[in-house]
């Protein structure tokens, strides 16, 4: 089942806008409503100011009506098994549970899986911030 989300992911990457890092990266969320969105980072001229892949496919879920992360592929151009950054993390877990799969990926496919608790175990909880 991860395998569609991997592809969903690298195809998502061929779209990154990355002239500044030449870090492509791509995402893609299986979602509550069992739709697959996307994302790509996409940077600009006041480099770092851009945004993460993550982000940009968490924006298009919310934007396409899903509400929670079910499950999570990750991959980029130039490192296997890349992680959300801290940041990401921390904006993935607004959206997922402890026990959300993430799945990170090289350019053959997914090679490593992760729980949401396992990749950032001290995040802020929502339920108790607001």
């Amino acid at each position: 089942m991860a395998h569609d989300l991997f592809e969903a992911a690298r195809g998502a990457m061929a779209f990154a806008h990355a002239p500044y890092s030449k870090f492509p990266v791509g995402a893609a969320i299986r979602a509550d409503d069992g739709k697959i969105y996307t994302g790509a980072n996409i940077e600009n001229l006041s480099f770092p100011q851009g945004w993460c892949a993550e982000p940009t496919a968490i924006g298009c879920m919310i934007m396409g009506g899903g509400k929670k992360i079910v499950e999570m592929a990750v991959i980029a151009e130039k490192l296997a098994l890349c992680p959300p950054c801290g940041g990401c993390r921390q904006k993935i877990s607004e959206f997922a549970s402890a026990e959300t799969k993430i799945y990170l990926c090289d350019e053959v496919g997914v090679q490593k899986t992760v729980t949401m608790d396992e990749l950032l175990p001290l995040s802020f909880k929502t339920e108790i911030l607001g």
